[in-house]
């Protein structure tokens, strides 16, 4: 009998001293498996391909400046930008996508920090046609005309609404150098008043000096307004006399869509 316990026991520790070498075989093996990048360890997924806002043959339009790029007087509310844009859509079939950044009483000085902002340094990246309105509160002082005339100095008005521009315009290149920046004129909507002849006499200058600025940069082009207005300027103002009313805006956005050179897709 006690043979027979002696060699159970013997038995049952063999049994237990092959298990304990299975399992350690085994702790061995998925420790090595798990630290040796095995199937079973979870694979890492390949980078998504990031969405592109625009998608290949649409257009974005990025819209900025002054109460004009707001339609301010337009009885839609529509103003220039938008019935450019309707334009546009009838020579093509391809999707428009317009950005408005236009507020209401901006001066050149607000614009040049405006085109800084992250955001907005973003849009116009991404946009092939940037329209720009801007210089009529630095000249008119929101809509006032040229109150006390005498006492004013149009030419340094002009020389730091220049420099703005300037700032304006390198900015947009620095993030954007394919887009066509199609910057507009001043018009005179006090052509009737009494000193009416000499405030053209400074618009004049004043779009010339931005002309000759404009064409120092790649596909900036200046688009004259002046012409538009002169003959019955108020069948195309606003009740405010000097917002452009929905003819005026119209006269606008025509003159525009005929420089615009991109047709899209028939």
């Amino acid at each position: 009998m006690v043979f027979l316990r002696k060699r159970t026991v013997g038995i049952w520790m063999i049994t237990s001293a092959l298990f304990m070498l299975l399992w350690m075989a085994g702790l061995v093996w998925a420790v090595g498996d798990y630290y040796a990048g095995k199937p079973s360890e979870p694979q890492a997924r390949n980078p998504e391909t990031p969405i592109q806002e625009n998608k290949e043959g649409d257009l974005t339009i990025v819209a900025m400046g002054d109460s004009l790029t707001r339609g301010t007087g337009d009885a839609a509310g529509r103003g220039y930008v938008g019935y450019l844009t309707d334009s546009l859509k009838k020579r093509s079939e391809e999707d428009i996508k317009l950005v408005n950044l236009g507020i209401n009483g901006q001066r050149s000085e607000h614009l040049a920090q405006q085109v800084k902002q992250t955001e907005v340094k973003r849009q116009l990246g991404n946009a092939d046609i940037v329209l720009i309105t801007i210089g009529g509160n630095d000249l008119f002082r929101g809509g006032q005309g040229l109150v006390e005339f005498d006492r004013q100095n149009p030419e340094e008005i002009e020389k730091k609404f220049l420099a703005n521009v300037n700032a304006i315009l390198s900015e947009i290149r620095a993030v954007n150098k394919d887009a066509t920046v199609y910057f507009i004129g001043l018009y005179n909507p006090f052509i009737e008043l009494a000193d009416g002849k000499e405030i053209s006499a400074v618009i004049r200058q004043w779009n010339f000096a931005t002309a000759n600025l404009a064409a120092k940069f790649e596909k900036v082009v200046y688009v004259p307004t002046f012409d538009l207005f002169e003959q019955n300027v108020n069948d195309y103002l606003y009740t405010d006399k000097f917002h452009p009313n929905t003819k005026g805006y119209q006269l606008i956005a025509d003159r525009v869509a005929a420089l615009v050179a991109w047709k899209g897709k028939n």
